[in-house]
């Protein structure tokens, strides 16, 4: 990246925390906010990919979407679009575009222009039509688009004018809105990719990015840091922060030490939970994610191809084992994959035992009376999902053993942990999935849909017709207890199947310095660094006041005074 400016995290850190505050004026330390995140995105635009790393690095801080939701009720709201309207039918969306949107002026792109009905066509048209100029740019994937088969949904965008958009839908699609609310559904400017196939450069658009968002990149170190910069011409309020440096460290004692030190002012995912709280400079924060922690199979690979192997290993996991071990009690055990809070939670779903007799009957059923080895992918870094997936691995280790089945614990560096799981070279894996809105589709679909697996987010590869058919039809029902007739099925489906076992739903946590402010976590989707502030405080206690006093209340404030 030829506009990159490679400054050691250290030294960033310095320039952060020494600059001087002249005439009374916040100092840059002051005007600037350093998070500790636990990953490197694998790219800059999250129409790609589907991972938490690169949402959270990218979708919030530099792109708008065209609606999105808002609210502690979560409703849909405008964006980019000021308002919209849906026919009787539910087959034509239209949307009316604001008129007074800038994209970024950076290093490498100076726009000539505000935001119009042809960046809107060409963000969407670019992963829906195989035919665009830029769809094969970058790989071609669009993995959130394919799992809700979004290209088979949308028949055409129309430009009526300058500022208004019309979506020619196939069918009605109960989770269309909600799906142009998620994080991936975010607009680029087509002006920029103008200038970039003249250029030559069309992957450009996916490296060095422009957005409509809050913040605009300024530089990034691969596995390092990441540096922000505050768009000034926001169409809303600007950011209340100069720079958000996303300072990328991997370990999780590595960003307790900073957060101890001051080194960031956030932290992802921070262990030592007590003592967080057992200082009066921070608080620990968590919220209820929507999400699920799976244990999940390769059903094109033996022995993960018989549903009785599938349904023994259920049997054979000590769940409660793994919610104390792992997740120390801040997670609810999953009996589906649906959480309760989910609309479509079903009550009537017999909860899973722990049966290792019935285990290993099923397994002599299965033709493996004498047990076989096997492989347990587990992730290499903490995720909301799963704060310790090798530990996990090394618990249901210890359970499979108990059935004669001897475990091979593998895992990889976080990109190519995802990628080679993409591919399929695994047996069995630990995953999770965060929720991109709050219909239930999200889990359905993306997860577990015979689209999915051509997607990459469905590595389990499992497919069956039914399960498909009772998805399609809850998207096509208007009526909400219809569609809960329909999950509730297709949740029976999965549990007789088994293409995964799920574990938890847990909270997610992080940890900030009370001088934060702002809501950063939400309960679906990534982090929003928009509304964040730095106070300058005079004193410990009157600090934690203020800064308490202005988080919303879902925000659960565990830290003591």
């Amino acid at each position: 990246m030829n506009y990159l400016k490679l400054v050691p995290t250290a030294l960033l850190s310095l320039l952060l925390l020494t600059a001087c505050n002249e005439g009374g004026k916040l100092s840059l330390s002051e005007r600037s906010v350093i998070y500790c995140a636990e990953g490197s995105p694998e790219t800059f635009n999250p129409q790609l990919v589907t991972s938490g790393t690169t949402i959270d690095a990218t979708s919030k801080q530099l792109y708008d979407k065209l609606i999105s939701y808002q609210g502690d009720e979560n409703t849909l709201g405008p964006a980019l679009a000021k308002s919209w309207h849906v026919t009787g039918d539910g087959k034509k969306i239209t949307f009316y575009l604001r008129k007074n949107v800038t994209f970024h002026h950076t290093d490498y792109f100076t726009p000539s222009r505000l935001l119009n009905a042809d960046d809107v066509i060409f963000s969407f048209k670019r992963a829906l039509d195989i035919e665009h100029p830029y769809h094969l740019v970058s790989g071609g994937r669009y993995p959130f688009f394919e799992n809700v088969d979004l290209s088979a949904l949308v028949d055409d965008i129309e430009k009526i004018n300058d500022y208004t958009v019309r979506f020619h839908l196939s069918r009605a699609d109960n989770s269309f809105l909600a799906n142009l609310a998620s994080d991936f559904a975010i607009i680029l400017s087509a002006e920029y990719a103008e200038q970039l196939t003249k250029k030559k450069a069309k992957s450009d658009i996916d490296t060095h990015p422009i957005g409509t968002g809050p913040f605009k990149l300024k530089e990034y170190r691969v596995g390092s840091l990441i540096r922000f910069y505050r768009h000034e011409k926001y169409w809303q309020e600007p950011a209340q922060i100069e720079q958000l440096v996303f300072d990328i460290t991997p370990s999780n004692t590595g960003r307790l030490t900073k957060l101890l030190a001051k080194e960031c002012d956030v932290a992802a995912y921070p262990i030592a939970h007590k003592k967080i709280t057992e200082r009066n400079d921070l608080s620990l924060e968590a919220v209820t994610a929507l999400n699920v922690g799976y244990f999940g199979f390769n059903v094109n690979k033996a022995p993960f191809d018989s549903k009785l192997v599938r349904q023994a290993i259920s049997y054979a996991i000590n769940k409660k084992t793994l919610l104390e071990a792992v997740y120390q009690g801040n997670a609810e055990m999953a009996n589906s994959i649906l959480p309760k809070t989910s609309w479509a939670f079903d009550q009537s779903i017999p909860k899973q035992k722990f049966n290792p007799v019935l285990a290993k009957s099923l397994l002599t059923l299965a033709g493996y009376s004498d047990g076989f080895t096997m492989d347990l992918w587990a992730m290499p870094i903490q995720r909301p999902y799963n704060p310790n997936a090798i530990t996990m691995a090394k618990l249901i280790q210890s359970d499979l053993k108990n059935i004669n089945i001897k475990v091979n614990i593998i895992s990889y560096e976080w990109n190519t942990f995802l990628q080679r799981l993409k591919r399929g070279e695994h047996q069995s894996f630990l995953l999770g999935w965060s929720a991109d809105h709050p219909d239930p589709d999200s889990f359905f679909t993306p997860m577990l849909s015979c689209s999915a697996t051509h997607a990459g987010t469905n590595t389990t590869f499992w497919c069956n017709q039914e399960y498909d058919a009772m998805i399609k039809k809850a998207l096509q029902t208007p009526k909400i207890n219809e569609r809960k007739k329909y999950y509730a099925q297709a949740m029976a489906i999965l549990r007789q199947e088994v293409p995964l076992i799920p574990i938890a739903h847990s909270k997610r946590y992080q940890a900030r310095g009370n001088n934060v402010t702002g809501n950063i976590l939400a309960p679906f989707g990534g982090i929003n660094f928009y509304q964040v502030a730095k106070l300058n405080l005079t004193s410990k206690n009157t600090g934690t006041k203020q800064s308490r006093k202005r988080r919303k209340n879902d925000i659960i404030h565990t830290g003591v005074n």
